[in-house]
């Protein structure tokens, strides 16, 4: 064990929203687990804004520094801070990619994925070149980094010629408050949704094959409908027009974003979880489909390998039948693959993210 250090935390994006996806609930349920180790580490939370009631309440070794600035807060007012406020961090752990533009402590910075480079057409101008100019600092001036999964920490450590002992990887969970197969026909009334069905969560947006999910439902048996949870991202006009196209209208419900408990109920009541993504940092829900006892058919591409293991029924996302396939599969090998997902989700704790980031900190310094 390391001498007791202050840590500070970068943990905005566990602040900025009740409504928690991707990096939100990344940072929302570590800050959590890292609040819950045994450390004799103390702790300084940044945040911009007053930390929200859904957050670890401060205590002996565990307060919030609150510094309100609405422009550029990493770029100027954070590192004015980290220089000149009482006492100093002894190393600074940023939950995204942005980290301080300087710091006069290590940094150590997280990054979900690099997928932004191969879709710049996705993003305004302005916003790209941000995107990519602060992940780059920050990925340089860190001491060390975390990856949320293998794939992302190659792609760091290809495109940023970080040494590989400084590129760390820390697995994600299942989300703490899904716990189980929870059943509640009035979600599905809500909704409007009969079964049986298949269900996709996630972001409306391209790198998620929303589009190639749509067409190969369309070649499956007329009995089956299609539930797409999740809020429109970017670029999702597509995807609509594709419904339209196919005449799908009366068999696929858009519920936009769901409640934790909702999603639970809607994951359990499915045939089969379905991300046929073309790009993935991790992939939370495969995780939440296999403790909902639920078949996950997901693409053989980037980290989804790595997190549904062999309990993972594989498809090519630019291959519309083989995705159809891989639907079928859900349904006649269905219990196979729920006993696989059960036990392979045990793999996965935030627990354990908590203390291999922790011990990342520790390595910095």
């Amino acid at each position: 064990m390391s001498s007791p250090m202050l840590i500070g935390i970068d943990a905005n994006e566990a602040n900025l929203t009740q409504n928690r996806v991707g990096i939100n609930e990344y940072a929302y349920n570590l800050l959590w687990a890292i609040s819950n180790l045994q450390s004799e580490h103390k702790f300084v939370i940044y945040l911009k804004t007053q930390p929200n009631n859904s957050l670890p309440k401060e205590r002996d070794g565990w307060k919030y520094r609150v510094i309100p600035f609405p422009k550029l807060w990493t770029q100027t007012r954070l590192p004015w801070d980290l220089f000149f406020h009482w006492p100093r961090p002894d190393v600074f752990f940023s939950m995204t990619h942005y980290a301080p533009r300087f710091a006069p402590m290590p940094t150590v910075v997280s990054i979900m994925d690099l997928g932004f480079l191969q879709t710049p057409e996705q993003f305004t101008t302005k916003d790209f070149n941000q995107l990519k100019s602060w992940t780059a600092y920050s990925v340089r001036n860190a001491k060390k980094v975390m990856a949320i999964s293998d794939y992302t920490r190659d792609a760091v450590i290809k495109t940023y010629n970080k040494k590989p002992e400084d590129v760390i990887t820390a697995h994600l969970a299942c989300n703490p408050s899904i716990t189980g197969p929870v059943h509640n026909k009035s979600v599905l009334k809500k909704y409007g949704i009969s079964k049986p069905y298949f269900i996709f969560i996630g972001s409306l947006r391209p790198s998620k094959n929303v589009d190639g999910l749509i067409k190969a439902f369309a070649k499956l048996d007329t009995k089956y409908n299609l539930v797409i949870v999740g809020k429109k991202a970017w670029l999702f006009h597509e995807i609509f027009k594709t419904v339209a196209d196919l005449h799908l209208q009366d068999r696929i419900i858009f519920t936009g974003f769901v409640e934790e408990w909702e999603k639970q109920v809607l994951l359990s009541e499915s045939m089969a979880y379905v991300l046929p993504s073309f790009m993935e940092g991790f992939g939370i829900p495969v995780l939440e489909a296999f403790t909902c006892q639920t078949p996950a058919v997901v693409s053989a591409v980037a980290s989804l390998p790595e997190v549904a293991g062999d309990a993972g029924i594989y498809v090519e996302p630019d291959d519309i039948d083989s995705i159809a396939a891989g639907k079928q599969r859900a349904v006649t090998d269905r219990e196979k693959y729920v006993k696989l997902g059960l036990e392979r989700v045990k793999s996965f704790s935030w627990a354990k993210c908590a203390q291999e980031t922790l011990l990342v900190l520790e390595s910095a310094v």
